[in-house]
């Protein structure tokens, strides 16, 4: 039953994976993953490669490759475990893929490794994972902006994440936030994001480490009037991220975004019934009241980006 679920969802989001597949970071990241076979199994090229084959046969796979690619296998499974995207479950298999590549054709000649290891690293240099472009309710923060929209409304409640352009993990998770944006962004619940690969000032304000080791990135903090009231990953004494799941599952969980909502439901109405009455009074001709200047002027319009 759970295949035939996964085949079904497989081929509902199909014209959407294909349109996703045809990126060019993808069709040459799936070219270097096949190029070991494709190599081994080329008629007129693999009878002229090297075997440990008893029979000889050198178009087809000896024992060690065969245990080296089992090996590969197995390590994709248990990385794609945490695995929450489909971004992140075809990154994990390209990647790896590309690693057991070099030892294959190390392992093959040396002359095809250092070619290969040489695509590898012209391909890291110049082609870069696409970005998500898709819909999202999230204010960008600089540095200079940061402070001032967090204290701005002691109402409002900001769940912000700490990012960098550069961490595969980031990226991954990007589409997730954004779809949690589309859901409960509203007047007392607002998303955030900030480069702090970027601003690094804005990294050590927050305590949020950029570097590879501390696995701090990307970070969720939720503010409320300025403070921060939750962290996730938590960091140990170290300085390194406790192990959390960036699902969308556990960020409604933990930051109880569910409650949150409903509590910022009612600023939206307080605001709307607030703006009705200042808009319905209109003073009397001749009288001697004054038509004041708006108390609470109107906020301009979030725009999408603030860099």
């Amino acid at each position: 039953m759970g295949l035939i679920t996964g085949l079904c969802s497989f081929l509902y989001h199909l014209p959407q994976i294909y349109k996703w597949l045809l990126k060019p970071y993808y069709i040459m990241s799936f070219f270097m993953t096949v190029a070991f076979m494709v190599v081994r199994k080329a008629p007129g090229l693999c009878e002229h490669l090297a075997t440990q084959r008893e029979d000889g046969n050198s178009c087809d796979f000896d024992w060690r490759e065969l245990e080296i690619l089992m090996f590969l296998t197995a390590i994709v499974m248990m990385k794609n475990r945490r695995a929450i995207t489909l971004e992140q479950h075809i990154g994990n298999l390209f990647l790896f893929s590309k690693v057991a590549n070099v030892i294959l054709f190390f392992r093959l000649d040396i002359r095809l490794g250092i070619l290969y290891f040489a695509l590898c690293v012209a391909f890291v240099m110049t082609c870069k994972p696409p970005l998500y472009m898709g819909p999202e309710y999230i204010k960008y923060f600089s540095d200079k902006t940061i402070d001032e929209e967090l204290q701005r409304d002691s109402r409002v409640t900001w769940i912000v994440e700490f990012f960098a352009n550069w961490s595969s993990d980031c990226q991954s998770f990007a589409p997730v936030f954004a779809e949690l944006s589309l859901k409960y962004n509203c007047a007392g619940l607002r998303f955030g994001k900030v480069d702090i690969g970027r601003y690094g000032e804005v990294s050590e304000k927050y305590r949020v480490s950029t570097s590879p080791l501390a696995k701090q990135l990307p970070s969720l903090i939720l503010f409320q009037g300025g403070r921060e009231m939750i962290r996730r990953p938590m960091v140990d004494n170290k300085g390194r991220a406790v192990s959390w799941i960036f699902n969308e599952e556990n960020i409604i969980r933990e930051f109880n975004l569910n409650e949150l909502f409903q509590k910022s439901k009612k600023l939206n109405k307080s605001r709307g019934l607030k703006e009705e009455d200042q808009n319905g009074f209109q003073p009397e001709e001749g009288s001697d009241e004054l038509q004041t200047g708006s108390d609470n002027p109107q906020q301009p319009t979030e725009s999408k980006k603030d860099q």
